[in-house]
């Protein structure tokens, strides 16, 4: 029998044959892990679930992700899931170099959950004490059937109808040495993986997260790069870019200086897909240089997906407000988020997801509480990751998910 305790939640239901979001907060009775979920549960049977595990006790890395694994395996059973319902897992550990001998030691010991094959992220980032690793898994579960699933190293793809989703993890160049041939070597990579499938970045690449060793060093490097690499396929001004997050973050390999997680759509079409702006609160990127979407949204026949890129304490005109405040930073950055999901006709309670990343780890409770405050129990990371520019000394994401009444678009 599963060993939870549900002891808060809240719910959004719209009262319609289309998807209401559950968010519950659990801890589990046996091991010191905190585990909160979000349930988006779809009329035509298809359901979304979204897990946050973390510690809540001191102890080794390896003690840690054993009562992660404990943890997990109950949790997906208490909410019906095949372990083949995953679709994306990422790791936020304090030290991966350190850690990796663990971590390749682990699937002899772990629950059959966690064995399951399916995209895995691996990136440095501490979250907050006393957990040295946090967990964010991502499951899709078909009433009407198994899913169709296909792993290829480090992505997965998962083909739903006329469309195939495709989530990729831990891109690098380490043959190169500087961040811009990094970046390139990753994006030049990626995209003959789209060729290969019979997609393009202009069509079909959705998110993309990319991790920065030394952000105030490598930062520009990959932003020049990406930049030049995205106007050579159709990403401009006049056309558009993806959402994204560019953070600190590294992998076990000192030698990566750029890593990227990414996720695209076959055969999603031009009208599913709207670009965010939010213009009373923040202003094009390409302003000032770099080259990504504030937030995208993809509609489906019954629900609309929402993907909020790393977003700070920023005006219009691209300019840190709040210096030295990582408090007001926060709310701003808060602020910010709430007008682009505003847009997609959406709010912070529709959340399902939702990381967090602060420059100095003095500020990760205040981060933690205040969030909690605004948002609830969505599955929450916060983490110790410097944003891309000094003065921003707080940035956050997530992807909402909302009821959609759109009978001549592709189901999800």
């Amino acid at each position: 029998m599963p060993i939870l305790t549900r002891h808060r939640s809240s719910q959004r239901d719209t009262g319609l044959h289309t998807p209401a979001l559950r968010v519950t907060s659990h801890e589990h009775t046996s091991v010191p892990v905190v585990v909160n979920v979000a349930h988006v549960a779809g009329g035509p049977g298809i359901d979304e679930f979204d897990l946050m595990l973390r510690p809540t006790e001191y102890a080794s890395f390896a003690t840690q992700i054993e009562w992660i694994s404990r943890a997990y395996q109950d949790a997906i059973e208490a909410l019906g899931l095949d372990p083949q319902t995953a679709l994306f897992r990422r790791y936020f550990c304090s030290d991966l170099k350190n850690q990796t001998p663990a971590r390749h030691g682990w699937p002899l010991a772990v629950s059959r959950a966690l064995r399951e094959p399916c995209a895995e992220s691996w990136i440095c980032q501490a979250p907050e004490a006393p957990a040295r690793v946090a967990v964010w898994a991502h499951h899709l579960r078909d009433r009407n059937g198994p899913l169709a699933r296909i792993i290829n190293g480090s992505s997965l793809r998962l083909l739903r109808g006329e469309l195939s989703h495709y989530w990729s993890a831990g891109s690098s160049c380490v043959e190169s040495e500087t961040s811009f041939d990094q970046t390139t070597g990753i994006l030049s990579e990626y995209e003959r993986f789209l060729r290969a499938q019979g997609m393009s970045l202009e069509r079909n690449l959705i998110r993309t997260w990319l991790f920065v060793q030394n952000v105030d060093i490598n930062y520009q490097g990959l932003v020049a790069a990406r930049r030049e690499f995205f106007a050579l396929h159709g990403l401009t001004p006049e056309t558009h870019f993806v959402a994204s997050t560019g953070i600190e973050g590294t992998l076990a390999d000192s030698r990566a200086l750029i890593a990227m997680d990414a996720y695209a759509i076959g055969g999603i079409r031009e009208e599913q897909i709207t670009y965010l702006k939010a213009p009373g609160h923040l202003g094009p990127t390409h302003l000032y240089g770099v080259t990504f979407e504030r937030a995208t949204s993809v509609a489906y026949r019954d629900r609309k997906h929402v993907f909020i890129s790393g977003t700070a304490s920023i005006d219009p005109e691209g300019r840190v407000l709040h210096p030295g405040d990582a408090e007001r930073q926060l709310d701003r950055a808060v602020e910010n988020v709430r007008a682009l999901l505003e847009q997609a006709g959406a709010a912070l309670a529709d959340l399902a997801i939702l990381i967090a990343y602060a420059r100095d780890p003095a500020d990760l409770a205040m981060v933690t509480r205040k969030l909690r405050a605004k948002c609830g129990n969505v599955p929450l990371a916060v983490l110790h990751a410097p944003v891309c520019r000094p003065g921003w000394l707080v940035e956050i994401e997530g992807r909402a998910c909302v009821a959609e009444d759109n009978p001549g678009l592709l189901a999800f």
